[in-house]
């Protein structure tokens, strides 16, 4: 029996025969989405911000796994679930480069960067404990100032916020 031939390396994991010595770091996804890049520190915060723990559907979490990019990297895989551009978007927050992949039928359909949005709601705290926000039942709303290196400032009491200064809602 001559050996399998496969058209693709994606129908090659797909089926269960890998290249030799590549090792299969994390399982293929028939249907869903692909969250890929993230930085190792940042995997659990972008957990939280997707809200993955109230989700029924199969989801696969790989950290420290190799990456030529990144050193170590992090994926989610989550099945049949194809999140809106508003809800991925949020990861920017903490995770500004990573690489969204949807998958269809084993392959990936669409690839998207996650980009910051102009503005966050109800999703970040303001650090300053004289904000309305921080005293009123009310939600916060901060505009972003800087992209590139992600700063915030609060609509309310105009607070500006870098990154490492961050605390997620």
């Amino acid at each position: 029996m001559s050996p399998q031939k496969y058209s693709s390396p994606l129908q090659r994991r797909v089926l269960g025969e890998r290249p030799m010595g590549k090792e299969l770091q994390v399982a293929a996804l028939e249907n869903g989405t692909a969250i890929d890049h993230i930085p190792t520190k940042a995997l659990f915060k972008v957990v939280t911000l997707l809200q993955l723990q109230n989700l029924d559907n199969r989801i696969t979490i790989g950290n420290n796994l190799k990456s030529s990019k990144m050193g170590a990297k992090g994926i989610i895989k989550v099945s049949n679930k194809f999140f809106k551009e508003d809800e991925i978007n949020r990861i920017a927050l903490v995770a500004p480069n990573v690489n969204l992949n949807i998958i269809r039928d084993y392959e990936v359909s669409e690839k998207k960067k996650v980009t910051l949005p102009d503005e966050i709601i109800e999703i970040v705290k303001c650090n300053n404990p004289k904000c309305i926000t921080n005293n009123e039942p009310m939600k916060t709303r901060f505009e972003v100032v800087d992209k590139e290196k992600v700063v915030l400032q609060c609509h309310y009491c105009e607070l500006k916020i870098k990154k490492e200064e961050i605390v997620l809602k």
